[in-house]
């Protein structure tokens, strides 16, 4: 068990490679899901396009909306993007990043689905087995099929236990065909993605180095900041809860409590408790009633303090704004400067 808890701090620790692990395994899982799938054509000239590209496009939105719900970091941006400006003005170029940032991890299991799919075959052969040239695959010396009872039989190219049209359509070489196709139009589309991947990656930071580093810092920066700020909160909320339970158990104890403080003031536990209570009481940071600190939350949200950490500059909330430091406790300064 303590193993595990390490292993749990150490990827919430280190984010980046927690949602690299989520992403690559969500990529494994995607190509395990698509040999334990069942794939069954319909074989009818209605459904077998919207069958074969159903299975071609829906997974990969649906591995890429769960890319985006496994990432701590949705919640962070939504925040960032929705909070009031207050003194704290908000950068488009770090939202920018950190959605693009999650969206490069979300697309790895989909890009991963499509190129398995269209390797496979299957899907792109049952979508567009209609559309085949028969006079490329027929049979010349049969007889003249109506265009209608020609989709039906085409359509049912896919299902080898269903195909009875071998005097008219050779299945054998139109299968070969579509899944030749199908593994052309793969491999190009995972050249396109490695090299849009490249492009992203690689030349990108190249121009824009500066901006890419901002970007990348403040996008961290709000992400500690968000992590601090829970952890105070953590801390407050225990410290708060200890010593409210404290104090009902001195205001209940009755008997009990005088006796108990008579045996700890022998023991010299009265230093001990002393020493207890006052760590307590200074993790509270000041903040010992319901409303002070459900106005400090809301202070929190609406009024963020600036990127400024001078003492001079540094903002703290009050009533329902902001207001700097150095406004209320500002002092008159006269020079006097002689011309002899």
């Amino acid at each position: 068990m303590d193993k595990f808890r390490m292993m749990f701090q150490f990827l919430q620790s280190n984010q980046e490679s927690f949602m690299n692990g989520i992403c690559g395994i969500m990529a494994l899982a995607s190509a395990q899901l698509y040999s334990a799938f069942e794939f069954n054509c319909p074989c009818l000239p209605e459904y077998n396009y919207a069958y074969g590209m159903g299975i071609l496009v829906v997974p990969p939105v649906w591995f890429f909306l769960l890319g985006f719900v496994l990432n701590n970091n949705v919640s962070v941006l939504a925040e960032e993007w929705r909070r009031p400006t207050g003194r704290r003005r908000k950068d488009p170029a770090v939202l920018r990043y950190m959605f693009c940032s999650m969206a490069q991890r979300s697309l790895i299991a989909p890009v991963l689905w499509i190129s398995v799919t269209l390797m496979d075959g299957k899907s792109f052969l049952c979508a567009f087995s209609v559309h085949l040239d028969p006079g490329r695959f027929g049979n010349r010396s049969s007889p003249a099929v109506p265009r209608a009872d020609l989709e039906r039989l085409l359509a049912k190219v896919p299902c080898h236990d269903v195909f009875d049209g071998h005097a008219v359509v050779s299945r054998e070489a139109a299968t070969r065909y579509l899944r030749c196709i199908s593994q052309a139009c793969g491999w190009m589309f995972l050249l396109l993605t490695t090299f849009v991947a490249f492009l992203v990656r690689a030349i990108r930071p190249c121009f824009t180095q500066a901006v890419f580093l901002k970007t990348k810092y403040w996008s961290h920066y709000v992400d500690i900041e968000r992590k601090m700020f829970e952890e105070t909160c953590t801390e407050h909320a225990k410290s708060f809860a200890r010593v409210c339970i404290q104090r009902y158990f001195e205001s209940t104890g009755g008997e009990m409590t005088t006796f108990h403080s008579q045996w700890t003031h022998d023991k010299g536990g009265d230093k001990v408790d002393g020493d207890k209570c006052s760590n307590e009481k200074d993790k509270l940071l000041g903040i010992r009633v319901q409303e002070d600190m459900n106005k400090v939350l809301w202070n929190w949200h609406r009024c963020k303090p600036p990127l400024d950490i001078r003492e001079e500059d540094l903002c703290h909330t009050k009533g329902s704004g902001c207001t700097r430091r150095g406004e209320l406790h500002r002092k008159e300064w006269v020079s006097y400067y002689s011309k002899v």
